[in-house]
């Protein structure tokens, strides 16, 4: 879904990485020999952000977007309006969103927790809902006053103070609230504060959450890490990834986030990322990212802002109704903006017919004795092997 940009560019941040290596196993089941390759930590492919919003870079400013691991304490508020009075239990609406709790710290390894607390009444709103002007469109300054209404409506009954973050749910019967954009506070202005607490993160639900389920809170949650949107703002929705990671189609039969964006989150860890920055070879056994441990991406960067990512997908955990198995290639491009395509997966099957449920991009996946290349700037992938464990991948440069 959406969030809303402010005039604030982002600052830069320095990261120190550590360097990893893995060794693959051959079709065969032997160990290949290792090739020679130059040395490269894990911080020669953490790609820079340039785009000053959320992006794929790895120097996230935090003074504009929260980290992403430990407890997050979350206060989720509902609203009605005077011309959209509530009539019904708010444990309903609770009930919809608590499981992304469950589904982030199993995406995130254990490394994320949302501590959901439920301000269990209906707090009333002082304008009516569709004078908020909720439509694609919105304005950062007409969605802070949203938020401040929600904020200063329910600040008799919350101590501000003790959460990170807040979720404002509306009433079913304010249609006018239609979608679920993020808020990420502008420190450069007054903005909100309650409890002498600055309030620098909400989502602010829409109807939609009851079409997208709880993952709209996982999506939206994202958004305040740093993570961008992956689905298209033009032409086709869904071009650019398919259904892999929940920035992208939450629906989306694989919504794992991918292996990059737990990198860039703190969830994988520098020692399970295996790097090629200069020309040379590298193989890697891969594990899937839907499991904690071992190698989770292999990298091979092209450029300033831009390098190819190698991963292994399993249809299991969040992934169970993976379209298709195998070693997912994908482009990430530091410098694009959110919903232009920062990240864009390789179809390792541009022909295959889909069964019912899955796009063409959904069974992008590569299996062994497959390779990509991009001869512009002389990449190479191969697929050397996979089980059930994982996959065995080669990293090329000329």
């Amino acid at each position: 879904m959406s969030l809303l940009s402010t005039r604030l560019r982002a600052f830069t941040a320095a990261l120190a990485l550590t360097s990893c290596l893995a060794t693959p196993t051959s079709a065969n089941g032997a160990t290949p020999p290792p090739t020679r390759r130059p040395s490269s930590p894990a911080t020669d492919c953490a790609l820079p952000g340039r785009t000053g919003w959320t992006d794929e870079g790895h120097d996230t400013d935090h003074t504009r977007f929260q980290r992403a691991t430990g407890t997050r304490r979350v206060l989720m508020l509902f609203v009605d309006f005077p011309d959209a009075k509530a009539t019904d239990s708010t444990r309903e609406y609770a009930a919809q969103l608590a499981p992304a709790a469950d589904w982030m710290r199993t995406a995130s390894y254990g490394r994320t927790r949302l501590a959901l607390t439920a301000l269990h009444r209906w707090v009333r709103m002082p304008a009516t809902s569709d004078s908020y002007g909720f439509r694609r469109g919105l304005t950062f300054e007409a969605h802070e006053k949203y938020v401040r209404d929600a904020i200063t409506a329910a600040d008799p009954y919350a101590d501000f103070s003790r959460y990170d973050m807040v979720y404002v749910v509306p009433t079913k019967a304010a249609s006018a609230i239609s979608f679920s954009p993020t808020y990420l506070y502008d420190p450069t202005t007054p903005g909100v504060t309650a409890d002498g607490t600055r309030i620098k993160w909400a989502v602010t639900f829409g109807q939609d959450m009851w079409h997208w389920g709880p993952k709209v809170a996982d999506h939206e949650t994202g958004h305040t890490f740093g993570l961008p949107d992956l689905y298209s703002f033009t032409g086709t929705t869904h071009q650019y990834v398919g259904g892999w990671d929940v920035m992208g189609n939450i629906a989306g039969p694989a919504p794992q986030y991918l292996g990059w964006h737990s990198w860039k989150l703190g969830w994988t860890r520098d020692a399970q990322v295996a790097c090629l920055a200069a020309p040379g070879r590298r193989t890697v056994r891969l594990t899937p990212v839907e499991r904690r441990d071992g190698t989770k991406i292999a990298v091979l960067r092209t450029g300033a802002t831009t390098a190819y990512v190698a991963e292994s997908r399993r249809a299991q955990g969040h992934d169970a109704d993976a379209c298709s198995r195998g070693v997912l290639l994908y482009k990430v491009d530091s410098a694009t903006r959110t919903g232009e395509g920062p990240v864009q997966v390789m179809n390792g099957h541009p022909s295959a017919k889909p069964r019912a449920g899955c796009t063409p991009l959904d069974l992008a996946a590569y299996r062994p004795g497959q390779h990509f290349t991009d001869p512009d700037n002389g990449a190479r992938i191969d697929v050397l092997a996979g089980d059930t464990a994982g996959d065995a991948v080669k990293l090329s440069r000329s």
